[in-house]
């Protein structure tokens, strides 16, 4: 069975959260996705997640001039490009090989804070060990109160990678 790697770009339009599929392009390089992060309403701090062969997840969100990056394994540098490149623009090091059994959230855990999902409760979502990369990132869309619109933008972004 192939892997799924898909990506949804989330905006306010008009006060309402709205979640559209985007092309699988964003996958492979976080200067197409944040393009596509700007290309979205600044309403209300858009954000765009790439979810990569469900093994590790990417949320980028816009405040104003700014852009937080939260990568939910630091591990995935060492196979995906993407979270290569997240790591690069945070300013991490790639992990040791005694670290590659981990996983290790990086970035800004604070990002959805406005959206009553504080750095607390997602670093204790992302550090649940039982819980796998999709489960934890449909954990933290429920949580932020978009579960519907992002569900039903999923399946139109999915690809075989």
């Amino acid at each position: 069975m192939a892997q799924s790697s898909y990506a949804v770009a989330a905006y306010r339009d008009g006060g309402e959260w709205r979640c559209d599929a985007l092309p699988s392009a964003v996958l492979d390089d976080l200067g197409v996705l944040l393009s596509a992060l700007r290309g979205q309403p600044a309403e209300g701090g858009p954000f765009v997640v790439a979810s990569v062969e469900d093994e590790f997840f990417l949320i980028a969100r816009m405040h104003g001039p700014r852009i937080d990056l939260l990568l939910s394994d630091l591990t995935a540098s060492v196979e995906f490009p993407l979270a290569a490149q997240v790591l690069e623009r945070l300013g991490e090091d790639p992990p040791e090989d005694d670290e590659l059994d981990e996983v290790w959230p990086i970035g800004e855990m604070d990002l959805f804070g406005d959206l009553e999902l504080g750095e607390d409760e997602m670093e204790s979502i992302l550090e649940d060990s039982d819980a796998y990369p999709d489960e934890t990132l449909d954990t933290v869309i429920d949580r932020i109160g978009l579960e519907d619109q992002f569900r039903r933008a999923r399946p139109a972004g999915r690809v075989a990678r």
